[in-house]
């Protein structure tokens, strides 16, 4: 049975490409006779509103929408997440990070000696250049007990020889650049990414799979911006032992000029379009034909 899953974080109103994505996994589940379920990404809880996360419910109801309860709230779940991070840690696959966005930023300027170094990735941002993954225990130590604040970064050349084979993962729709079919997983294109800091307790991969994984979610439809994302989950899923789902990277709803919604953009959000008399009809004919995957 397919089980599929839209995942909002409450931060702002739903827009119009969120009703795409939302109808995108019903619909999935929907045609099969899966089960479609609603989590709530609220982690980030300095940015996360409960006026928020009943708007998100009013719209996925107006779009005719049904999802199982009881939904998941990642707020409510911490332990779930430090049990994956101890996990990691007892395989000596976690390293303390002490780097600045700008400390980060300057090593990789000062890393290429021509102004056309490696493109960074679109979605991740420039590769973190591994500057504290050789810190001595004992370094590491000083500066944790001095209070310097640290992020917990993946270790992936580490984490990828435990894992200790050729990872895959089956994509079933387009993909951004049309890869339907088979992906070998390359985990090293997003480098050794930041798993929890101290005001996160997990990032969105961590999480992400952790919750993937306890709710039995089989096939993840999601936008292609986040379909580079899925190398170094695949990765985590093989650390934790966990089933791989089946993805289903759909285009992104853009605006005249070619760039994605916001939450910022009020006049394309849902509410802002149904108060103004926008019908569900309508809202179909402004987003266009659903990604059915294969």
């Amino acid at each position: 049975m397919i089980v599929t899953r839209f995942a909002p974080s409450p931060t702002g109103f739903l827009h119009l490409g969120h009703a795409f994505a939302a109808l995108t996994a019903f619909e999935a589940a929907r045609k099969t006779g899966g089960r479609f379920l609603v989590r709530i990404e609220d982690i980030d809880t300095g940015r996360c509103r409960p006026e928020f996360e009943d708007a998100i419910f009013e719209d996925l109801a107006w779009l005719g929408i049904a999802w199982e309860e009881p939904v998941r709230r990642q707020s409510r779940h911490f332990a779930d997440y430090e049990n994956a991070l101890r996990k990691l840690d007892a395989g000596g696959l976690l390293y303390p990070c002490f780097c600045t966005r700008k400390d980060i930023a300057d090593e990789i300027a000062r890393s290429f000696a021509a102004p056309h170094g490696p493109a960074p990735h679109e979605s991740e941002g420039p590769l973190y250049p591994g500057t504290c993954r050789t810190l001595s225990p004992e370094t590491r130590r000083l500066r944790i007990a001095a209070g310097e604040s640290f992020a917990l970064r993946l270790d992936v050349a580490k984490a990828q020889s435990q894992a200790g084979r050729e990872l895959s993962f089956k994509e079933k729709g387009a993909g951004p650049h049309g890869e339907a079919g088979t992906q070998i997983a390359k985990p090293s294109l997003l480098g050794d990414v930041v798993l929890a800091r101290k005001d996160m307790p997990a990032s969105y991969h961590l999480a992400v799979v952790t919750d993937d994984a306890l709710q039995g979610v089989t096939l993840v439809t999601r936008g292609n911006d986040l379909f580079a994302a899925t190398h170094i989950q695949r990765l985590l899923q093989a650390l934790f032992g966990a089933a791989t789902p089946a993805y289903a990277h759909h285009r992104l709803i853009l605006d005249a000029e070619g760039r994605k919604f916001s939450k910022r953009d009020a006049g394309v959000t849902l509410r802002h379009l149904r108060g103004a008399g926008v019908t569900r009809e309508a809202i179909s004919a402004m987003i266009g034909q659903i990604d059915h995957p294969d």
